[in-house]
């Protein structure tokens, strides 16, 4: 940690050792970095926010992580010269998850700008944009032309016709 490394990250089970918790290790790196580098702690449990995990989250689970295994390995054999590694791209340091039906790797750097740090959200919320659809299908009084901008175009009989494929 004394040399050019900025970042390191040390991932633990937590049934790897009673001893060796995540509060003892957290404490152990803290005593012993002196100011040489800081620790924080981030248990993912803590973000899931949920019951018990279905089947099909622990196989999603088990496959964005083996994604991020291969995509670590990759980027450390990327970064690997003359016995040092150089992990100092803005690509380095990413978050996986979905992005359009696509599993994605997101530098942290581009999701800073887009964060609401205070709020722990998206500055931008796609699903906003349905609160009136939502609302008329629940039954809402609302009406149609405050969801859709615009002029409204009539259906008629011709233009819904079997034969030519609605």
């Amino acid at each position: 940690m004394k040399t050019d490394i900025q970042r390191g990250l040390v991932l633990r089970n937590e049934k790897c050792h009673e001893h060796y918790t995540t509060e003892f290790l957290y404490n152990l790196y803290s005593s012993e970095g002196k100011g040489i580098f800081d620790c924080r702690i981030n248990v993912l449990g803590h973000l899931q926010q949920g019951g018990a995990p279905t089947p099909f989250d622990r196989n999603y689970g088990t496959k964005l992580g083996v994604k991020a295994v291969l995509w670590m390995s990759e980027k450390l054999q990327a970064a690997y010269r003359k016995g040092r590694v150089f992990a100092n791209s803005g690509d380095s340091a990413c978050v996986i998850g979905l992005r359009k039906k696509v599993v994605a790797f997101s530098p942290v750097t581009e999701l800073k700008k887009v964060t609401d740090f205070e709020h722990r959200l998206p500055q931008e919320q796609w699903w906003l944009n349905l609160r009136l659809m939502l609302k008329m299908l629940a039954n809402y009084q609302i009406s149609l032309t405050e969801y859709i901008s615009g002029k409204m175009e009539h259906v008629t009989r011709r233009t819904l016709s079997i034969e030519k494929g609605f």
